[in-house]
């Protein structure tokens, strides 16, 4: 039966294209015949009464669509996330109303503050009952309108293709984001005379791109010219403008040392020599120390979140700012820009490439050399060669990329782990660094992982994961088993929830208050999802440990126990300008 629907369903089409007929379809079919239009090939979903009729209609495209099912909307959603960025396409989710609409809150704030494209799907109750509280009914539109880019209910199947092509559009285009269509159930039943799909290109008032001024780009360009100690941060506005190579080549021509945000990490090759480090609360010494040293700064695709500027009133005073960026509202939102420089960085880093005089800063860069010896020296040593038995994090980190030799992607939670995966892991190639960056959700490793391996099946995907986040998501393990998918999962487990512990050792007297989490068997637990395993605490047995972890033929669990109360250096204390970072 599939396969003559699918023969009736082509021939149509192909008839459509030549402008002579058309052909009914339902509103759920409609909605399967866009995401293959988009070229979706991977949909991250649970079922339920109120998207069953697009369930239905998925049963005859199970051929072109893949459907993950998950074990729990807020998986699905970040497994969206993970898809979209390792493969650099609109992930696509599917829920159903009430209580699976509302589980995809958390990943839209997610993704709508990290800039991540997606295009969620929810179902809702029939159009009649809309208002009356009826069953698994919430109003989805007004919940989720601050964390979305766009949403729109649909309650007539008629304006299925025309919405679900600006919603591709929308997300995908401009600063990406996370758009939400609710449609209701009558409008997947109604069945309408379909007239083909075509991929939105416009939309009269929105402009994904704003007019670049050119004569901001030579402005900025006589200023970097002119500066004696320039400094380039950089963010995830270079990975989502595919502007690697051009940002390569504007920091090459002008001998431009040059740090990151944790989400613009891996947009230069960690090895690069004008690569100087992570900014920000647990970076390197030396891009925060001179951020207040330099006297152009120059930012590109990033958004001067607090955790990378500290205290405002004490960030890079004496610095003239050039802010790149594709999202007008950012620009002299939280730094006020002296030029700044709008639109795509794809097409603005070369002009201002062009413009831009070939130098080398030797002396400047030096200086850059001179703190990272001495993080190094006081904290980096330490970490990476710990002389306790116990196992540091950072150690566990450095044989990762010693193995993997900086090819892998790896997926982090949030926490300790978060920030020594970030300081320590080697990335050769973009789109290999996936974390929660500005929500800073605990849960969301596993199943961004899942997605990320199915957006590049070809990479090795590492899952790094701390006790705690594991703990609100492993029920993902069940994905995992289910897919047959081969994921790396690396618990560092330091029994604590060690990020806040870290605060309440440093700022509240060591007042560990419900910090001390217990975990269960780990090994037991994966094995019982089908998944192999072993959990280590001896430093003599963490390389082969994971070695075989990456080796191993599926999917495969390694904890290693770490130190409980190692805190993560250096820290810039909240409240305090960068330039105040502690080495200890």
């Amino acid at each position: 039966m599939s396969s003559v629907i699918e023969t009736k369903q082509e021939a149509a089409v192909e008839q459509q294209l030549k402008g002579t007929e058309t052909i009914e379809l339902s509103g759920s079919q409609a909605v399967l015949e866009a995401l293959i239009a988009e070229g979706v090939d991977t949909v991250f979903g649970y079922p339920g009464g109120a998207i069953m009729p697009i369930y239905d209609a998925l049963y005859d495209y199970k051929e072109k669509l893949n459907h993950v099912l998950v074990r729990h909307e807020q998986g699905g959603i970040h497994a969206g996330q993970g898809y979209a960025r390792s493969s650099g396409k609109v992930g696509v989710v599917f829920a159903t109303s009430g209580p699976g609409a509302t589980n995809l809150v958390t990943g839209l704030a997610d993704a709508q503050i990290d800039s991540t494209p997606l295009v969620c799907i929810t179902g809702q109750v029939f159009a009649h009952l809309l208002g009356t509280d009826a069953f698994q009914e919430t109003d989805v539109i007004n919940i989720t309108t601050p964390v979305t880019k766009w949403n729109y209910q649909i309650t007539d199947a008629t304006e299925i293709p025309h919405i679900l092509a600006k919603a591709f559009y929308i997300a995908g285009t401009g600063r990406p984001g996370p758009v939400l269509i609710d449609i209701t159930k009558n409008a997947q039943f109604q069945k309408f005379d379909y007239k083909g799909y075509q991929k939105c290109n416009h939309i009269r008032s929105y402009r994904p791109k704003p007019i670049v001024r050119k004569s901001y780009v030579e402005a900025a360009a006589k200023m970097i010219n002119e500066a004696k100690k320039p400094f380039v941060i950089f963010g995830q506005g270079v990975i989502l403008g595919r502007a690697e190579q051009e940002f390569k080549a504007f920091i090459e021509k002008g001998g431009l040392p040059a740090a990151w945000t944790i989400l613009g990490l891996s947009a230069l090759p960690t090895s690069h020599p004008q690569n100087v480090g992570m900014l920000g609360m647990h970076g390197n010494y030396g891009p925060n120390v001179l951020t207040n040293e330099c006297d152009v700064l120059i930012a590109v695709g990033m958004r001067f979140d607090d955790r990378v500027t500290g205290r405002l009133d004490k960030y890079a005073k004496q610095a003239k700012i050039i802010h790149l960026d594709i999202d007008p509202a950012e620009i002299d939102k939280n730094v006020k820009a002296d030029v700044p420089v709008w639109g795509d960085c794809k097409e603005t880093l070369p002009m201002l490439t062009k413009l831009i005089e070939e130098k080398k800063h030797p002396e400047w860069l030096a200086k850059f050399n001179a703190f990272t010896q001495e993080e190094i020296d006081v904290v980096i040593h330490k970490e990476l060669n710990p002389v306790s038995e116990e196992l540091s994090m950072g150690e566990v980190i450095n044989l990762l990329n010693e193995i993997t030799h900086g090819d892998a992607i790896i997926v982090t939670d949030v926490g300790q782990h978060q920030m020594v995966a970030c300081r320590y892991a080697q990335f050769n190639e973009s789109k290999s660094n996936i974390t929660s960056g500005g929500l800073g959700t605990m849960g969301f490793a596993l199943p961004a992982a899942i997605g990320a391996k199915f957006g590049a099946q070809h990479r090795t995907v590492v899952a790094v994961i701390g006790d705690g986040g594991f703990q609100m998501t492993l029920q993902e393990l069940g994905t995992i088993m289910q897919t047959g998918l081969n994921v790396k999962i690396l618990i560092l487990n330091n029994r604590f929830l060690g990020m806040v512990r870290q605060w309440q050792d440093m700022f509240n007297d060591k007042r560990y208050s419900f910090v001390d989490i217990q975990s269960p068997d780990y090994v037991q637990l994966a094995k019982a999802y089908g998944i192999s395993g072993q959990s280590v605490d001896d430093r003599a047995l963490l390389k082969t440990a994971i070695k075989t972890m990456l080796e191993h033929d599926g999917s495969y669990l390694l904890e290693v126990m770490v130190s409980k109360e190692n805190n993560v250096f250096p820290m810039v204390p909240q409240g305090c300008s960068v330039s105040e970072i502690r080495l200890k």
